[in-house]
């Protein structure tokens, strides 16, 4: 069965968006990653000052801190970006987040996250559909 060359066309071009976009797309990951690492960072109970310091956000392919919450040293992925608390000096930041049996919960990360996380996720989503549209139509 013969295609058309408009079908070959909108293949070709279905094939080269993933790539594109996901390229496109790495900064705007970082950029919203920073803006909730930052509500973290205010969030975060000031005692010393190293666990503010210790919010870090890791960009596509990098790798995370050793003894980073949560997950511990991992590589992010190409189409993620990932906000960690800690570092090999600051490796209690779940104590405070969760507290102890001699110490109330001070929350700080997961409240940050699930306020300003869905921001930042439209936030990506519409600069997805721009790059999805400039990049079909430049096809």
């Amino acid at each position: 069965m013969a295609h058309s060359k408009q079908l070959q066309a909108f293949d070709k071009v279905m094939r080269e968006l993933p790539d594109v976009v996901a390229k496109a797309i790495e900064p705007k990951l970082v950029i919203e990653a920073n803006k909730i690492a930052g509500r973290i960072q205010r969030a975060a109970p000031e005692d010393s000052g190293d666990l503010k310091d210790s919010v870090v956000v890791t960009p596509p392919g990098q790798s995370t801190p050793a003894y980073s919450q949560p997950g511990g040293s991992r590589i992010a992925a190409n189409n993620e970006a990932i906000i960690t608390v800690g570092n090999t000096v600051v490796r209690y930041p779940h104590l405070i987040e969760y507290g102890t049996s001699k110490m109330a919960a001070q929350p700080y990360f997961w409240p940050a996250v699930r306020t300003y996380g869905p921001r930042g996720q439209r936030a990506i989503k519409l600069a997805l559909g721009k790059l999805v549209k400039a990049a079909w139509q430049q096809s």
